[in-house]
């Protein structure tokens, strides 16, 4: 798996300019507030469990942020070489011999493995297609997740700067705690702003993003596979395939034109 660069490098460009801008204001510590801190993140992900199951917002978690960070979303194009080149092996050596073959999506290599141990294409498809089913079903509950603490965290900013305006108020005849008590109610609103639109919900648009991609290749492999096990030729594999290519992308794979045409 590879780095998503564009995904780490937009959140640190991100507080990369809002600790510059802070940088060049001076007094960089006042930013650090950790009352403001913990009623944001705390609440933000009391909020997100109140919503979802425990062991549901973990695994969400942990599935989003590899997806989201990891980078480890293949063309399809790749995808349908390595289709080409399985079809290539069933139909000359047998579907056994598929046990032996090397390719590099998970995915692809149970369905392969399946294949070689004889396992008719209907049910391959059926399981397939179940397996595919509970890919998305983890990445849309990883996109949920993330979305629900964008939700949460700015309106619990907003709880933040009531709590620390109802502090300085109560105590206004001591001018000590006004600056305080001013901090937390203007450093939440912060805090929640930069969890929600420099974290959260981006991640949940990049996870919705590579589910639609994830979707299309998933779909594509079962298809081949399908067509593998029934040992139909790499040409025609390929032309029943190549809707899954952009357009842009269809040209190694596009048929040559006829001699003399």
């Amino acid at each position: 798996m590879r780095m998503d660069f564009a995904t780490v490098g937009g959140i640190v460009a991100g507080f990369f300019v809002v600790g510059l801008a802070i940088a060049m204001g001076g007094a960089v510590g006042v930013f650090f507030n950790a009352p403001s801190f913990l009623i944001v993140i705390g609440g933000a992900v009391s909020a997100t469990v109140l919503r979802f199951p425990i062991d549901q917002v973990l695994a969400a978690l942990q599935t989003g942020a590899r997806i989201a960070f990891l980078d480890h979303q293949r063309e399809p194009r790749d995808i349908l070489e390595e289709v080409r080149t399985l079809a290539n092996i069933a139909r000359r050596q047998g579907p056994m011999a598929l046990e032996r073959a090397s390719v590099s999506d998970p995915f692809l290599a149970r369905g392969k493995q399946m294949i070689a141990d004889g396992l008719p294409t209907e049910h391959l498809r059926e399981q397939l297609i179940r397996e595919r089913e509970l890919e998305i079903k983890r990445l849309v509950e990883g996109e949920k997740i993330f979305r629900a603490i964008g939700e949460a965290a700015p309106a619990f900013g907003m709880i933040g700067t009531i709590v620390g305006l109802v502090k300085m108020l109560w105590t206004m005849d001591d001018p000590s705690t006004i600056g305080p008590s001013m901090a937390i109610a203007l450093l939440t609103t912060l805090y929640g702003a930069l969890v929600a639109y420099v974290v959260a919900l981006p991640i949940a648009d990049k996870l919705a993003m590579k589910f639609e991609a994830q979707e299309t290749n998933l779909s594509l492999i079962i298809d081949g596979l399908c067509q593998v096990s029934d040992r139909k030729s790499p040409d025609a594999i390929t032309d029943m395939l190549i809707i899954y290519l952009p357009e842009k992308a269809r040209g190694p794979f596009a048929p040559s034109p006829a001699l003399g045409a």
